[in-house]
């Protein structure tokens, strides 16, 4: 520093020029404040670099006099520690919520669980239905399927063209359970699905065998297996000698004899086709029993009947008399089938009905 020509470089030449100006134009008290001032501004926009505290552990060994010396510093030492007694804790935590996660999914499954329940248990009710049901069909189709042994006796010896119409139809195609057993049961719904198809296909076969056995009872109920009337036969079936003429002669049924106004009974249920005056026969009565069978009963001495009445076997049609071309008191009675007579003693299996 150069002041009025003399260099002020040194301390003591500031210090002289100071005191040889008057009011101290160089004060040096104000300088060391603001010295200190500065130095107060650049220790604070410096970082704060203090050491962390530390601490020496002096262990000694008594025997050896080794002395051994552990310096811990503060600040690493309560992070471990923290760090130690925290890892239980997010432990603690991360197990919670992995609970937390795992009750959610079970319940979840439950909730899946309880719907497919219930859906299970639908479908096992709507099986015992249909079990049940099948059960009742069984049984009505035993039922049904049971004749009176003499009328089944007569059916059999109808022609087989006959016992193949009255069963009707081509069968119904059966499906092995083979093709469902091995098909894959991956789940209860696949095997729910398999049980309802096989229902499905016996109801269908049950039907189809309920349809026969129906069949097989119209037939049974068709076929005149019932003797006519009671009273004694006095002329049968085939060549005879005409009790007119004495000639040989062919008779169409047979004749029952018995007292005038003896009952006469329907063969076989079946339709009355007509009731009436029919010249050689007298007082007719023509039934119709289906599958091509009808019956005429002949030489009545009056109707019990009328056209288009229904009747069962062993129902009163009409009485025995004399009328038409006869000698005496009987009953005429023929069995047509398919426009073909047929020998009616072929056919009367069951007992004759009592007078």
């Amino acid at each position: 520093m150069i002041f009025a020509g003399r260099c002020l470089d040194r301390p003591e030449d500031v210090g002289a020029l100071n005191s040889s100006v008057p009011g101290g134009f160089l004060r040096t008290g104000q300088d060391s404040a603001r010295r200190r001032d500065t130095d107060a501004l650049v220790r604070l926009a410096r970082p704060n670099t203090m050491p962390s505290r530390r601490y020496t552990l002096l262990i000694a060994d008594r025997t050896t006099g080794v002395l051994r010396r552990f310096t811990i510093s503060i600040r690493p030492t309560l992070a471990v520690v923290a760090a130690i007694l925290s890892l239980p804790v997010l432990m603690g935590l991360g197990a919670r919520w992995s609970a937390r996660a795992e009750i959610e999914d079970l319940r979840s499954t439950n909730v899946a669980l309880v719907m497919e329940n219930e859906s299970y248990r639908a479908a096992t009710g709507q099986l015992a239905a249909q079990v049940s049901s099948l059960q009742s069909t069984v049984q009505e189709i035993g039922e049904r399927s049971a004749l009176d042994p003499s009328v089944q006796e007569s059916m059999e010896k109808l022609p087989a063209i006959v016992r193949n119409s009255a069963m009707g139809g081509a069968a119904s195609p059966t499906v092995a359970a083979g093709s469902f057993v091995s098909s894959t049961l991956s789940s209860p719904e696949t095997t729910f699905g398999v049980l309802r198809d096989l229902q499905g296909l016996l109801e269908t076969r049950l039907q189809t065998v309920r349809y026969g056995v129906e069949r097989r009872q119209a037939l049974a109920a068709a076929t005149p297996s019932l003797w006519p009337a009671a009273g004694w036969l006095s002329s049968a079936f085939g060549n005879r000698t005409d009790p007119f003429t004495g000639l040989p002669d062919f008779h169409p049924g047979i004749d029952i004899s018995a007292d005038k106004g003896t009952p006469i009974f329907a063969t076989a249920d079946g339709t009355v086709e007509s009731a009436s005056y029919s010249g050689a026969y007298g007082n007719l009565v023509v039934l119709g029993h289906g599958f091509g069978i009808s019956t005429r009963y002949g030489h009545m001495s009056k109707f019990a009947v009328k056209a288009g009445d229904r009747v069962r076997r062993g129902e009163v049609i009409g009485y025995i008399g004399q009328t038409g071309r006869t000698n005496g008191p009987h009953v005429h009675y023929e069995v047509w089938l398919n426009g073909r007579m047929l020998n009616p003693l072929r056919l009367l299996t069951t007992q004759r009905p009592t007078p």
